[in-house]
């Protein structure tokens, strides 16, 4: 026991330890050395500003002393002579695993149960791991540190990459020699991601929704706790509120993930360093609206190998654009005046590094602000500018020692000192002697040229008639030494010259003649070394294709502005009393229907004639499943009311052009169907090219997805052993009797606790946001819409809503809906089903294709959804199936999709129809709507034209050549000899009510 505690001691206590004199060195005889060294007559980067030209820096201790021109060196001193060097403060990188291995995905479900954790005393979750201290984990990787230490490396932020709140993060500078001084903070940063972790068995969360509703619970709990709420003891959360004083640092990994972390940042007071993708620039109006810093990977895709042209058919537009655009994404952030730290993270290899920052800026990034982003900036995030980042007094000795300018091409790195211990990369190459010039060896007169590297220079000798002679000359650590052979080939002789290099004006040493005889040489400088520059290979960005919004085939180069607009003579469906009216004029004007009509006139309207076409409202999906981010099921639980698909709306998706080339202007995407209770839904309008945000329906009616059948009793997940209750038709019922008893429950202690007077005095309930959605429904503020199949559980679920008082708003699917109409007109609930979609599972056996029609002949609101990506462009022929089944009018059919599904959204005061007051949301169809041949040539959302068929052409003309342009590219990479990669095809994933995340 004693041992034990003994440990951890040490463990607490032994990064403070270390910065005490008297701690023993096992390591090696050491004894304090009060010496200075002195680097003289460099061109000294104080800061990536701040610049001494001749200047001299002084260092003791790892420790700098002083810098200056005219700096007092002490008698004390090493002097290190670096006349045309460059000195630079090492850089830093604020996003590693540094001496911690990436854990492995724990595939084995035989350990223990899949909901509860086994960890006594910390979080319900295994996926926050806020108590992990990457230094108790660290271990130095010695061989990982001379990577960096040679890629300009001096100090790394290295954390626990595993799980959502993965725990503290730790400073270590990349001292190779003194290991007691390497930690400079044990606890700097509280590190975040949306990753569940890698070494958990439980199932919760599955999906990005289920990462960050749990993010947001545990910063709940967090608060609820540090008030002293909780009987119980939670580690985790105790972590978490102590690293709330630490730097917090967010792997968002995606731009629009960038956007979702900020947002919880903002709900809760916090702002995230965002670590980025590099894909930032296709975003970067709502980059830089998050107001947050970012850190920023440079790890630029390699050029497709496209010589086969069956292999580069297969890769999108979007990759082959991303290549040519991504080293952009530096300048565009830095123009945008976003602050950002750079990272050596998702580069394949260390040594990448300084060619991707070169690289960088070749495509204009500034070369102060790259020095700023690996020096003052990393160190400021940290609030460690006054000890590392840059070279002012009081600073740790980190810095390097370089031939040239920092990001010139040639330049040579060739020491990377740290808290002033040496790291040699390159041995430093004496003063540079390349130039021409005139040899006199031993009273002869030659010429002689040095050119070629620096670090390996090249030398020729001709005589003073330009005759060549056969000579070879090294130079290693400023020694020149040469050789000159004879003409004669059958018994050659060798002249021998050596001389220690101590300017570059004049050279000078001993030569051992060819006879034997000692004599003297010297070079006198006549012109010096000139670089010569082919400017037909220099090497020049490629041309920069233009972001589009968004940045994906069918992009607008400008996002799309509302106009003012006017139909002339079209066949308008309106959807109201009026029905259809043959040659009208409809007005629409600052997003608004203003006016239906003949000969309306508007003099700042752009005019269409719509003669012989027909203008209806848009079609709206009451059940879509597209664009939505990694997984449309939070299938870890059995009732997951606390995700929203809100959170994950996916704007870059292709479906949602599809989509608008259908004519759909409005979708609810809801949660799948793994559930009893799912998600939360998200209304959104098709709003192509805009940010997640602004497609979200303002003020949007609340909804909830439920499920009942197959998939909720995991009958076809395919699976060998289901362990997740329920696993039966009767289990789902005791599933919503169980959670709406619990919400009541809950309910009733937050009424008592705010009834109390003395409230502050005793103990607040939890915040549940779980229990907080359930209360919705049952206050009817939340409208429930429910996967169904099934006469029988159709029946059961609105038994349960009766008994606890609400209504199910929509039963969707409903394919047995024909069987229990009554039923369903007697409760109030209406239908979004499928046109003719049957047999494709068992329950759905006894579908038939006069179940809509029926449905609404007995007075049933009757909607016709999508459910799929395929199906949802081109509902408008669902809906005609319901005059072919059911011998419904075409005026009727065509609300199917359009005035009925906007009631069942409680949204049929505002879309749905053409009326005047209500949004311009409208589609001009060349035909019928309700014809096979009919075609949207625009949608309109809000008076803004999102789909213009013509304009559809012009862009399939310009993609294609736009493809052919970056494959020229690429061709021209690989006969540059560039490194490639083979063309990968980018399978998508097309989300249905049942799919699950791998």
């Amino acid at each position: 026991m004693k041992r034990t505690l003994l440990l951890l001691f040490l463990s607490v206590f032994l990064p403070k330890m270390h910065a005490q004199d008297y701690f023993p060195n096992s390591e090696s005889v050491q004894n304090k050395n009060n010496n200075y060294i002195a680097f003289t007559n460099a061109k000294i980067y104080i800061s990536p500003t701040q610049i001494i030209e001749k200047g001299t820096l002084l260092i003791q201790n790892g420790k700098v002393i002083g810098t200056g021109i005219a700096l007092t060196i002490p008698k004390n001193s090493t002097i290190i002579d670096l006349n045309g060097k460059f000195i630079y403060p090492s850089f830093i990188d604020i996003y590693t695993n540094f001496g911690i291995d990436k854990p492995k995905r724990n595939l084995n479900n035989d350990d223990g149960p899949l909901y509860n954790t086994k960890r006594v005393g910390y979080y319900w979750n295994e996926s926050i791991r806020s108590e992990v201290n990457a230094y108790d984990t660290y271990k130095y990787d010695q061989s990982k540190a001379e990577e960096l230490l040679k890629a300009g490396f001096g100090v790394v932020l290295t954390h626990f990459p595993d799980g959502i709140a993965q725990g503290s993060g730790a400073l270590i500078a990349l001292n190779n020699t003194i290991s007691i001084n390497r930690v400079i903070s044990n606890k700097i940063s509280n590190q975040l991601a949306f990753t569940k972790s890698a070494l958990t068995n439980q199932a919760y969360p599955t999906s990005l929704m289920g990462s960050m509703a749990l993010l947001r619970q545990m910063y709940l709990d967090m608060n609820w706790y540090k008030k002293g709420n909780s009987t119980t003891k939670d580690l985790s959360l105790e972590a978490m509120i102590e690293n709330q004083k630490l730097v917090q640092i967010f792997d968002a990994g995606d731009k629009l993930n960038s956007l979702r972390a900020s947002k919880i940042g903002k709900e809760f007071g916090i702002n995230y360093i965002l670590k980025g993708s590099g894909n930032e620039f296709e975003r970067i109006d709502e980059i830089k609206k998050t107001g947050s810093k970012f850190i920023i990977p440079i790890n630029f895709p390699e050029a497709y190998d496209v010589s086969n042209p069956y292999l580069a058919n297969q890769m999108e537009l979007s990759d082959f654009r991303f290549w040519n655009q991504a080293p952009t994404n530096l300048k565009i952030l830095s123009d945008n005046g976003i602050v950002f730290a750079i990272t050596t993270d998702k580069l394949k290899k260390t040594e990448d590094f300084r060619p991707n920052i070169l690289k960088a800026i070749k495509y204009g990034l500034d070369k102060t602000k790259a020095l700023e982003s690996l020096t003052t900036i990393p160190a400021s995030l940290l609030g460690k500018n006054d000890e590392i980042g840059s070279l002012k007094n009081g600073s740790q000795a980190n810095f390097i020692i370089t031939s040239g300018e920092l990001f010139e091409e040639k330049t040579i790195v060739y020491e990377n000192w740290v808290q002033g211990t040496k790291f040699i990369v390159a041995e430093i190459v004496p003063n540079d002697i390349r130039g021409e010039y005139d040899l006199t060896i031993a009273n002869e007169k030659y010429k002689l040229n040095i050119e070629g590297e620096l670090a390996e220079p090249k030398s020729e000798i001709k005589t003073i008639d330009a005759k060549k002679v056969n000579s070879k000359l090294t130079v290693t650590n400023n020694w020149i030494t040469g050789l000159i052979k004879s003409k004669d080939t059958i018994n050659p002789s060798f002249t021998q010259l050596t001389g220690f290099i101590e300017n570059t004006t004049v050279l000078s040493g001993k030569v051992i003649l060819a006879n034997g005889n000692e004599s003297t040489w010297s070079a006198v400088k006549i012109a010096p070394f000139v670089i010569k520059k082919d400017s037909a290979k220099v090497d020049k960005p490629n041309l920069i294709i233009p972001v589009t919004y968004p940045n994906i085939a069918f992009g607008n180069l400008q996002k799309p502005t509302q106009q003012t607009l006017l139909f002339k003579k079209a066949t308008v469906w309106t959807n109201e009393k009026e029905g259809i009216l043959e040659e009208t004029d409809v007005l629409i004007k600052n997003g608004k229907i203003v006016a239906i009509g003949k000969n309306l006139f508007d003099a700042s309207a752009t005019t269409i004639d719509a003669k012989g076409k027909h203008l209806t409202s848009g079609i709206i999906d009451e059940h879509s499943h597209i664009a939505i981010s990694a997984g449309v099921n939070e299938a870890g639980q059995n009732s997951t009311a606390e995700v929203t698909v809100q959170d994950v709306v996916n704007s870059e998706d292709i479906n949602i052009y599809r989509d608008l080339a259908g004519g759909v202007t409005t979708s609810q995407l809801l949660h799948g169907s793994a559930n009893p209770i799912g998600g939360r839904s998200a209304i959104v309008k098709w709003k192509w090219g805009l940010s997640p945000d602004e497609m979200l329906y303002k003020d949007q009616p609340k909804f909830i997805k439920f499920a009942l059948g197959e998939n909720v009793k995991q009958s076809n997940w395919r699976i060998d052993n289901p362990t997740r209750f329920p696993q039966s038709r009767m289990g789902v019922e005791q599933v919503f009797t169980d959670y709406f008893q619990r919400a009541r429950e809950y309910e009733a202690s937050w009424k008592s606790y705010n009834a109390n007077s003395k409230k502050d005095m005793n103990k607040a309930p939890r915040v549940d946001l779980e229990m907080q959605t359930l209360v919705e429904i049952l206050n009817k503020e939340r409208f429930v819409t429910c996967h169904s199949y099934v006469e029988s559980e159709i029946l059961m679920l609105m038994q349960v809503a009766e008994k606890f008082n609400f209504r199910i708003n929509t039963f969707t699917h409903i394919l047995e809906g024909y069987k229990v109409a009554d039923k369903m007109k007697e409760h109030g609930v209406g239908a979004s089903t499928f046109a003719d979609w049957w047999a494709y599972k068992f329950e759905v056996n006894d579908a038939i294709p006069y179940n809509g029609p029926i449905l609404h002949n007995q007075g049933i609101i009757v909607a016709y959804n999508s459910d799929d990506a395929e199906m949802s462009r081109r509902l408008n022929q669902e809906a005609a199936k319901a005059v072919k089944y059911g011998n419904i009018s075409e005026e009727e059919a065509w609300k199917f999709v359009t005035l009925n599904p906007a009631k069942l959204l409680h949204l049929d005061d505002k879309i749905g129809s053409i009326k005047i007051g209500k949004d311009a949301d409208i589609v001009l169809w060349n035909n019928n709507p309700l014809s096979i041949y009919a075609k949207a040539e625009k949608t309109i959302i809000e008076g803004v034209v999102y789909y213009d068929l013509q304009k559809d052409e012009a862009q399939r003309i310009a993609n294609t050549n736009e493809r052919n342009e970056l494959i020229a590219q690429l061709l021209l990479e690989k006969n540059k000899g560039m490194s490639t990669q083979e063309p990968k095809k980018t399978d998508k994933k097309l989300y249905d009510c049942d799919t699950l995340e791998q």
